[in-house]
């Protein structure tokens, strides 16, 4: 069992980055990603971490894209190294997050909630400050009864505190993540929000434009639309991935560390067979963030 799609504290997870490596381990995974938002502030804690054990880590990324419809966030596995382009682009997306941020807490203080953005980053550990914790922030303050509550009535697209963001460019996220090692897979398909007929040539046109892999498997969608997605990656001569985009034990009941759509556990074909011969010879005690 393996899973190729996680985060943790260093952007929007629970655990700490050391400890979600651990939990990996205790759950007993042969290969484990972590791909936290617009940021690769963890990889080093959890790579020595893995270091300890027989768990292979492969140090990961999802970058937000800036597109026209639904939501493109763009998966960077098996990163080697901290690249001066990988670098501008996360340097870019925390400044396009923190004016998000800035916005999101202008529109709560104009609905007559005080609060400061410092107030809300002093609560967590995170480099990556994002809806996710302000949604946690309203559930610490007794304001909402659960996070979900907190997108329905005020975080959540259409509601009265959201605001959109950038992202950024995709062929300059592609390239970053080539220049640091990686490959570029599409993360979860399903939320460009585009019908079957619609998303075959987006898809064709993303891989084009060097998006080698797609994320066929993912718990927001039936077992049924994963299989019908994994079929229009190999139309396209892309490899497939699967991931639980595992945020920590509670936060969403339908993730599960280790399993996927239709709460299958992850094969670990799509690590040795799919992934992993686009990465050639990899190892990761051989990147950056072990050395």
């Amino acid at each position: 069992m393996i899973d190729l799609h996680s985060h943790s504290s260093a952007s929007d997870g629970i655990f700490s980055p050391a400890d979600s490596a651990r939990y990996a381990i205790e759950k007993k995974l042969e290969v484990w990603a972590l791909t936290d938002h617009d940021t690769v502030d963890g990889l080093r804690d959890a790579a020595k971490v893995c270091m300890e054990s027989d768990i292979i880590f492969d140090p990961g990324i999802e970058i937000n894209i800036a597109w026209s419809t639904g939501e493109f966030h763009l998966l960077g596995h098996g990163l080697r190294k901290y690249s001066n382009e990988l670098k501008s682009v996360i340097d870019y997306l925390t400044e396009d997050r923190k004016n998000r941020n800035l916005e999101i807490v202008r529109k709560m203080n104009a609905n007559g909630f005080e609060v400061t953005l410092d107030e809300i980053e002093s609560m967590f550990t995170a480099s990556q400050i994002g809806r996710p914790h302000f949604a946690q922030y309203l559930v610490k303050k007794g304001v909402v009864k659960n996070v979900q509550e907190a997108f329905n009535r005020f975080l959540g697209n259409g509601r009265p505190w959201y605001v959109s963001h950038t992202g950024e460019d995709l062929d300059v996220a592609v390239e970053a993540i080539y220049s640091a090692g990686g490959i570029p897979v599409i993360a979860h398909p399903m939320s460009l929000y585009l019908s079957w007929g619609k998303l075959e040539p987006v898809i064709e046109q993303i891989h084009s434009r060097g998006v080698a892999g797609l994320e066929a498997w993912h718990p927001g969608i039936r077992a049924g639309e994963a299989y019908r997605l994994e079929e229009l990656a190999r139309k396209f001569d892309m490899f497939v991935t699967a991931g639980s985009d595992f945020h920590g034990k509670g936060v969403r009941a339908d993730r599960h560390l280790g399993r996927t759509s239709g709460d299958k556990r992850i094969e670990n074909r799509f690590w040795y067979e799919e992934l992993l011969p686009h990465l050639g010879d990899f190892d990761y005690r051989d990147t950056d963030w072990v050395k």
